[in-house]
């Protein structure tokens, strides 16, 4: 047996030595180490041994598996490595390697992720509504008049069912207020739909953030102080700020709200929000339809308020075409 061991040991290195692919390595192993190949063979015939010639033979055993073993891994190492460098013929490490561009958030959504984080650090908590809505939602809820131009539908998107989609995202603000009692402080950005033309400032879908803030005691001075905080932040602390009287249904009294900075050029002043204290109307129109008075005018106030996030792009970012942010233009939105 032990001549036996060392002519297999011999031709298995030889065989070994002789492989071309990793194929042929492969069947090596099977034929030399598998369950029922030659060494195992061998092993098997230890039984056949004598007592004084078991631990010489079962030594030289142990060496020539672990001989033949060792060369078919580096003859397999050796395959792998002739392998890879074929794959690498020609190629020439000097040049400069491949870039991949990395991606990032649309601007407006980078907008939006950053004026939610400001009002959440006032404590405003985050509400959505659907896009499709009711026309008490959307219009009598809010004190709207029947006859008002935002319900005609030259401006506004009309379903077959006599929904519509919104013009605005100030139905979330009635919709929390049907569910949820005083204290209530919510923004609501999100998309709003108007028949617009499309141009340089227009949009048939744009996108807005409205705010609300109802409670025991909310005044006017409030209101100005959380606009003047969010839009510092975001503009800086040499903004100047003006309230210009205005006009909305919901709001009494009800203001534009002026900016002026540095940041936008100096001495301009510059449109870029509209609020008010909301009306006593919306709340007796609210208790309607909860059936109760959880929204007591007499106890309650609050302020509302609303600014579009793609005009507010287009003033920090000084855009001069707001369809620049629909285009898909990746050389436009690669700068953000």
């Amino acid at each position: 047996m032990e001549a036996q061991l060392e002519s297999l040991r011999t031709e298995a290195l030889l065989t070994v030595a002789a492989c071309t692919d990793e194929a042929q390595v492969e069947q090596l192993r099977i034929r030399y180490l598998g369950r029922g190949g030659e060494l195992t063979a061998l092993s098997d015939r230890m039984r056949e041994v004598s007592k004084e010639d078991k631990p010489k033979i079962g030594k030289l055993l142990n060496e020539t598996r672990s001989a033949v073993t060792a060369a078919l891994d580096e003859r397999r190492a050796l395959m792998v490595a002739a392998h890879e460098a074929r794959a690498f013929d020609g190629l020439d490490v000097t040049l400069p390697g491949a870039s991949f561009p990395v991606g990032a958030l649309h601007p407006i959504t980078q907008l939006m992720d950053r004026a939610t984080g400001i009002f959440r650090r006032m404590g405003f908590a985050l509400a959505d509504g659907p896009d499709i809505e009711t026309e008490w939602h959307c219009f009598d809820a809010l004190n709207t008049p029947a006859d008002h131009p935002a319900r005609n539908e030259q401006d506004t998107f009309y379903m077959p069912d006599g929904r519509l989609l919104r013009t605005h995202t100030s139905s979330v603000q009635i919709r929390t207020l049907e569910r949820v009692a005083p204290p209530v402080r919510i923004i609501a950005p999100g998309a709003a739909y108007r028949r617009d033309e499309v141009d340089a400032t227009h949009l048939a879908q744009f996108n807005q953030m409205e705010g609300l803030y109802v409670d025991e005691g909310v005044t006017l001075a409030d209101l100005r102080g959380t606009l003047e905080f969010f839009f510092r932040e975001l503009f800086g602390n040499d903004a100047k700020f003006r309230f210009r009287p205005h006009f909305f249904p919901f709001t009494e009294p009800s203001f534009e709200v002026d900016i002026q900075t540095a940041a936008l050029g100096g001495g301009r002043w510059l449109e870029i929000a509209g609020c008010g204290m909301v009306d006593p109307a919306v709340f007796e129109a609210v208790n309607l339809r909860r059936g109760d008075r959880g929204l007591d005018p007499e106890r309650h106030s609050g302020f509302a308020f609303g600014f579009g996030l793609d005009r507010l792009a287009m003033i920090m970012a000084g855009v001069p075409d707001i369809r620049l942010f629909t285009d898909s233009d990746q050389r436009f939105l690669s700068q953000f």
